[in-house]
């Protein structure tokens, strides 16, 4: 297997969404007026909490995760998308409303000892 060319700083870098790519990402993806500056944001702080690392390594393959467990969160981001004329940043501004909505009424998960040793 080749190894893959190491990125340098001012290098290109290109992204490329899956065709079922899951609207509240691209509800983001959306609302981004600098794209990169945004990605980069998340970068430095997965690196400040975890260091540098391969998160391949990390992410499940399959991911249930918040976005995939709310049908109505869906539902209400397909209604916003539908009533979009044109401006994105309103229509992610109307989902990241609805996401926070829906975080509120969610319960805190409690974590105890147990959950920390497991991680540990």
């Amino acid at each position: 297997m080749a190894m893959k060319k190491t990125k340098m700083a001012g290098d290109n870098i290109s992204l490329k969404t899956k065709k079922n790519e899951d609207p509240l990402v691209m509800a983001w993806l959306n609302a981004q007026t600098n794209l990169m500056d945004s990605l980069r944001y998340l970068m430095e702080n997965e690196i400040m909490q975890n260091g540098v690392r391969n998160l391949q390594m990390f992410i499940p393959m399959e991911r249930a995760g918040a976005l995939r467990q709310e049908p109505l969160i869906h539902q209400q981001v397909a209604a916003a998308i539908e009533a979009d004329d044109g401006h994105p940043v309103e229509v992610a501004s109307a989902v990241v409303h609805v996401v926070h909505e829906q975080e509120e009424e969610l319960p805190q998960e409690e974590i105890d000892d147990e959950d920390i040793e497991a991680w540990s």
